[in-house]
């Protein structure tokens, strides 16, 4: 079976790369957008639909049977127009607000992410209703994309931007762009081992094996 995995950069690629060595009988296609478009934080929800249906459409023209969308933004702003117009599963990715509450003992959680992600109605809705108790901190993580992009992100940039979670309390960090997740191992080691770090990598696998039929 083919699957695709769409994004704005690179981010998704840490995504098809976990979902091919979890089911290597699978064939993974990574497909992110043109770097023209990049990055998506500073565009409409109307344009960046601009960018994505075509590169869906490529995707099932190529013989995806189902396509992740391995991007917040979209996800968060976009996901349910998708799924009107393609019949195709869509499998999206969205801040863990839910299961960051559910794991913090301090009820301090921090959501990084982009500021389309934080401003989005589905951001809304996750916070109140699962974070109606919880203190929620949303640094300003709004360069992260662009310098993990050009590989110019450094250790003293995320220090500085975790700051606040790390004096306030925070025992959870969200990571909210698959960006982030090539930084998550700088992040364990600045946080250090009593911060509990979440990306969704391990959930979009359990829904791709929840929603298709794995060979014998």
């Amino acid at each position: 079976m083919k699957i695709g995995v769409f994004d704005s950069g690179i981010g998704g690629k840490s995504v098809a790369n976990a979902i091919q060595a979890a089911m290597p009988e699978l064939t993974v296609v990574f497909r992110p957008d043109t770097p023209d478009h990049f990055p998506y934080a500073t565009k409409s929800p109307d344009e960046i639909y601009g960018f994505v249906v075509p590169v869906i459409d490529q995707l099932i023209a190529e013989g995806c049977a189902l396509v992740v969308i391995a991007c917040n933004t979209v996800s968060t702003t976009l996901i349910d127009r998708l799924r009107e117009r393609f019949s195709t599963p869509l499998i999206a990715v969205e801040p863990m607000v839910k299961q960051a509450a559910e794991q913090t003992k301090t009820g301090i959680i921090t959501v990084c992410a982009t500021p389309t992600t934080l401003a989005s109605t589905r951001y809304a809705d996750l916070k109140a209703s699962f974070a109606q108790d919880i203190t929620v901190i949303e640094p300003d993580c709004s360069d992260w994309s662009s310098l993990i992009e050009r590989n110019e992100m450094n250790v003293n940039n995320i220090r500085k931007t975790l700051e606040q979670s790390l004096v306030s309390g925070s025992d959870v960090i969200v990571l909210g762009c698959t960006h982030y997740h090539w930084i998550e191992e700088d992040i364990h080691h600045l946080a250090g081992n009593n911060i509990v770090i979440l990306q969704p990598e391990s959930d979009i696998i359990a829904e791709i094996k929840r929603v298709t039929v794995q060979p014998a």
